[in-house]
């Protein structure tokens, strides 16, 4: 089997600034739930596969409606361990035992629960319709310019972290003239597995901006928990966002 949407959502079992985080009850069910809902809810994917080294949060995701076909290997699975990790193993474990390769996987964070089912939708058609592009990955305006941000030097010096060729000395210059920068806010991210297995990236080598006007919420730390819960119960049916996404090309 092959083609389709996957959605495919890490969740390992560490977790230092919140133990247990990803099965912690958030707003009436376990924070992983709520990503495993957007999933089930979009009309775009076809699978949810949950990549996670943990038996209990294993048994948790099938509790709340998503596959665990697999379990991650503890090396892939630390503090240190990147995205691509998760998703390499999870896209090669499913080739050799399903034969099965999604046209497009959605990485959705389940430490990011605020967020509208319909955008994900968005940034699926968005990426479907541009088969040149390796993926879609969601953005906001940077409040802070990098443009005016520096790098300490082990001489105790500093440098400019970036440059703007045509404009010298931009970090004295007003912050209107500067180029505007994003972030990327992990709210949800979309890719062709040809991004990961064959150039070693999560976004490849052409990727396109999904971008998110709305507030971000992430959980991360015990302080970001009731700020969270009230952003999940304050919306009319408890899996969106309160303001939509734009994208450009």
């Amino acid at each position: 089997m092959n083609g389709g949407v996957l959605a495919l959502i890490p969740a390992r079992g560490g977790s230092k600034g919140i133990p247990r985080k990803n099965v912690l009850p958030i707003a009436g069910k376990p924070l992983l739930a709520w990503s495993i809902g957007h999933a089930l809810d979009s009309v775009r994917i076809d699978r949810v596969v949950v990549s996670t080294d943990d038996a209990e949060i294993a048994s948790v995701a099938e509790e709340w409606g998503a596959e665990v076909p697999f379990l991650r290997p503890s090396e892939l699975s630390d503090d240190l361990s990147p995205d691509i990790d998760a998703a390499r193993h999870a896209l090669e474990r499913l080739a050799v035992d399903e034969s099965y390769t999604p046209e497009l996987v959605v990485h959705l964070r389940a430490t990011g629960p605020v967020r509208r089912v319909a955008d994900i939708d968005a940034a699926v058609d968005l990426l479907a319709s541009h088969p040149d592009a390796d993926a879609v990955r969601s953005v906001s305006l940077a409040h802070q310019t990098p443009y005016k941000m520096w790098r300490l030097a082990e001489d105790g010096t500093m440098d400019p972290l970036l440059t703007v060729p045509e404009l010298p000395d931009c970090q004295s210059q007003p912050r209107q003239l500067l180029p505007r920068a994003y972030w990327q806010n992990g709210y949800v991210d979309v890719f062709r597995p040809r991004a990961v297995l064959e150039h070693g990236s999560m976004w490849g080598r052409r990727v396109l901006p999904f971008v998110v006007d709305s507030p971000i919420y992430e959980l991360d730390y015990p302080e970001d928990v009731a700020r969270v819960e009230r952003a999940l119960l304050g919306f009319d049916d408890g899996a969106s966002a309160p303001s939509a996404a734009r994208h450009s090309v």
